[in-house]
């Protein structure tokens, strides 16, 4: 029992290092525009990371589909983020349109 909570408390600081460590030594520093605006870039290419293969590959093993139904609902949910600059509205917008083409496909 004591191994797991050893386990336990040794991933959660190998969790918690990496995020606590750059708050604790950038606080107080006054960081370069160019580099704050790189930073500000990392969710969106993360999340494009992500999701590009699932809309683009389809099969075992992945070959290029990029007419795939799913494509068809994600250009219109980016097209109104852009627009409306709305996560909630984004997130409404594309549950709705992935429910639509779930009925039409």
């Amino acid at each position: 029992m004591t191994e797991y909570i050893a386990l336990i408390a040794a991933m959660g600081t190998a969790t918690y290092l990496p995020r606590w460590l750059p708050l604790f030594f950038l606080t107080r520093r006054k960081l370069a525009g160019l580099f704050v605006e790189w930073l500000e870039l990392i969710p969106a290419a993360i999340l494009a990371a992500l999701l590009l293969p699932a809309l683009v590959t389809s099969g075992e093993p992945r070959s290029l589909d990029i007419f795939r139904p799913e494509m068809w609902v994600a250009i219109p949910t980016f097209i109104f983020a852009m627009w409306t600059k709305s996560l909630g509205g984004t997130v409404i917008v594309g549950m709705l349109l992935f429910w639509l083409q779930g009925k039409v496909f």
